[in-house]
């Protein structure tokens, strides 16, 4: 009896991480809907949501100790939807609610398309992340839950989310050729053989070893509630300071 209870108590705490991961998933599926109806703000904060639970998944995996095969690829299909598919929508969107550039009709409804190529190159560098084992302790490239933090916040300005009373606002506001040029430069980043931060705790939860991580999470926590969804992109800023700084100290 006693056995039966623990196999029992090992099977429900084996999927503790992957609900969270599901979750993570059911959030991506949120911030596309309310995307597709013009919620913005509200699209954005599930992604940051999305994104916490992209870190807790592993993080509670490695306090349980547990570790699996399903996991590991239920994950990568949760990232592909909630920092692929959901910021290629909301950057498809905002492209097609700035001015025309041309006289030609529909030249939006056109470029809008080339925001896709984010969620296929997000696709693309998670597949190539399950395949590449030097990205044990950090990774190589933009991942995608940053890249898409970043596109959100870009897309959120160009919508005129945050008002239009600051530099970025007044740079990005209504303007079709910052996000069009920041496609390429997100698509070249995610594929990239730039060392960036991994926050994966895979040598225990101490301070000492782990200074770097619990530094970004902790700034990054005090910008988000600082400044709200505009704060997404300090976040990015200050993650690859960090990763830069922690990659020259090695």
């Amino acid at each position: 009896m006693q056995k039966q209870y623990q196999v029992k108590l090992s099977a429900i705490r084996n999927q503790i991480p992957n609900s969270i991961t599901a979750l993570n998933l059911m959030l991506g599926i949120a911030a596309i809907v309310h995307t597709v109806n013009a919620d913005y703000l509200t699209a954005a904060w599930l992604i940051v949501l999305a994104a916490i639970c992209d870190f807790f998944d592993g993080f509670i995996a490695r306090l349980l100790h547990v570790k699996s095969d399903i996991g590991r690829e239920l994950d990568s299909l949760a990232d592909v939807v909630s920092f692929g598919a959901a910021p290629s929508v909301f950057l498809f969107m905002a492209i097609r609610q700035a001015p025309d550039v041309s006289f030609l009709p529909f030249t939006n409804d056109v470029l809008s398309y080339s925001a896709l190529l984010i969620g296929g190159f997000s696709a693309y560098r998670l597949a190539k992340f399950n395949l590449d084992t030097r990205q044990t302790d950090s990774f190589l490239g933009l991942p995608t839950p940053a890249n898409a933090l970043l596109l959100i916040s870009l897309s959120l300005l160009s919508l005129g989310s945050f008002g239009q009373d600051d530099f970025l606002s007044t740079l990005f506001y209504n303007k079709l050729i910052p996000l069009l040029i920041i496609i390429p430069v997100s698509c070249y980043l995610l594929v990239s053989e730039i060392p960036m931060l991994a926050l994966k705790f895979s040598h225990g939860f101490g301070f000492l070893q782990n200074k770097t991580r619990y530094i970004f999470l902790g700034g990054s926590l005090a910008i988000l509630v600082l400044a709200g969804p505009q704060g997404m992109l300090g976040v990015i800023v200050f993650y690859v300071v960090v990763s830069v700084m922690n990659g020259k100290r090695r």
